[in-house]
């Protein structure tokens, strides 16, 4: 019998579909979206296959029941329990996710499912002394946190309870704790040949791991410090070369990643969280005037792979107009069935948004934004306002992962896409960053 696949239009799994593939749709003013069941989430960051979920989870349970006496909980994760328990709305929101949570008949007992927040908060508190692991034999389980949570974030309560500022500063905080584990020498145990450095998965990044990043196969971990340091990892000055660098008609790939989604005459008052979502400028640009400036414009949008390079890289010639990290939510999602999550998640998520005043006048201002997912939700910002940056120069990165990335666009720039002989969806290949992504006229 085939496999029961969740219904991932992102990183995320949602609510469980049939086991027949979905209808690609076309929503008006974007470029068609092939939205079919695929055997992990798009950028392969989750398993869409409940049964390799169930298995993962089902070991996370069994170390954290099988302990004599509870751990205690690490500050921070006692701090969010205290702040659940001191608020009737956050009680009420927390227990009922519980109680609306869909089980399946291959998950049903108490040794693969999250019983309650107790439960819940005992798993997140073992996650903060784990990196995430390669897995040989199918899709990795790489946002373990999510992984705990994504059943109760599809429940109306969990809906409620991932909005609310109070639970997102707390999770910050614990996010924020679990990244010093990740930046430190400890998390390397997972970065060996038969790991993150094995022959399977590095063919998986592209081969030739070494003639493509700098890194020393000589030492232990390859010369990386840290799971972080790893996924940070710095590609060699010639592995993305630049497309046209002297061409400022050229706009290149700002991120190693798939093309995803193009929308014409995006909306400053989309309404996001209905089904076939438009962009909401106002929203994904944290209400900044700018925002009046791209009506009618452009959104490209492309999301990464687990087994791209992360870090960020100018489109343009242009100098740094804004450059800032908008805190949001981490594990909301919308309650629609069928929904196209990357678009309400660019309103939503924590990301990076960088307008840069192109030198080329035709493109003049247009903001490359980055979008954090979940705990892949650390944007670390490397230019300055009023800096002159070169196309292909380094913007920032991603840290402990990648998610996706737009470009938004002025009304009036006519854009011929280059997407190198695919098409924009969730299965789309890669195109390197500092590629040729689109030209203007001249």
């Amino acid at each position: 019998m085939a496999s029961r696949f969740l219904n991932c239009c992102c990183i995320f799994p949602t609510r469980p579909t049939g086991d027949h593939d979905t209808p690609a749709r076309t929503d008006k003013n974007e470029v068609a979206i092939d939205n079919r069941s695929m055997p992990y989430c798009v950028g392969r960051w989750l398993p869409s296959d409940q049964a390799i979920l169930d298995r993962w989870l089902q070991k996370q349970i069994k170390e954290v029941d099988g302990k004599a006496q509870p751990e205690p909980l690490n500050p921070v994760v006692q701090s969010f329990k205290d702040a659940i328990e001191s608020s009737a709305e956050l009680t009420m929101f927390f227990n009922e996710m519980f109680t609306e949570t869909p089980t399946t008949k291959r998950s049903q007992t108490s040794q693969s499912e999250v019983r309650n927040y107790h439960h819940m908060l005992q798993l997140m508190n073992n996650i903060l002394l784990q990196a995430p692991e390669y897995n040989p034999d199918g899709p990795s389980v790489v946002v373990s946190m999510y992984a705990i949570l994504y059943k109760q974030a599809g429940t109306t309560g969990g809906y409620a309870a991932f909005l609310n500022t109070t639970v997102n500063f707390h999770l910050k905080k614990i996010l924020n704790t679990w990244a010093k584990f990740l930046m430190s020498p400890s998390s390397c145990y997972v970065l060996t040949t038969d790991g993150w450095l094995s022959n399977q998965c590095i063919e998986k990044m592209g081969g030739n791991f070494e003639e493509q990043f700098v890194c020393d196969p000589s030492k232990p971990h390859y010369g990386f410090t840290s799971w972080d340091d790893f996924f940070t990892r710095q590609a060699r000055p010639n592995a993305r070369p630049i497309a046209h660098p002297d061409d400022d008609k050229v706009i290149v790939n700002a991120c190693e990643s798939a093309p995803l989604r193009v929308e014409r005459n995006a909306s400053k008052h989309g309404k996001f969280w209905i089904k076939g979502q438009p962009y909401n400028l106002k929203f994904m640009l944290a209400n900044e005037p700018l925002a009046d400036r791209f009506v009618g414009g452009t959104v490209y949008q492309g999301f990464l792979d687990i087994y791209y390079y992360h870090r960020w890289h100018s489109p343009v010639n242009g100098k740094i107009v804004k450059a800032y990290v908008q805190d949001g939510t981490y594990y909301s999602e919308p309650l629609i069935k069928d929904h196209f999550d990357q678009g309400y998640l660019a309103e939503v998520q924590t990301r990076a948004i960088i307008a840069i005043e192109a030198d080329n006048p035709y493109i003049g201002l247009m903001c490359f934004v980055a979008i954090g997912m979940v705990e892949v939700s650390s944007c670390d910002i490397t230019v300055t306002e009023g800096q002159w940056v070169k196309k292909g120069q380094q913007l920032g990165m991603f840290h402990f992962g990648g998610s996706t990335h737009c470009l938004i666009f002025r009304p009036g720039v006519e854009l011929k896409f280059d997407f190198h002989g695919g098409k924009p969806g969730p299965t789309a290949t890669k195109v390197l960053v500092n590629s040729k992504l689109a030209t203007v006229p001249e």
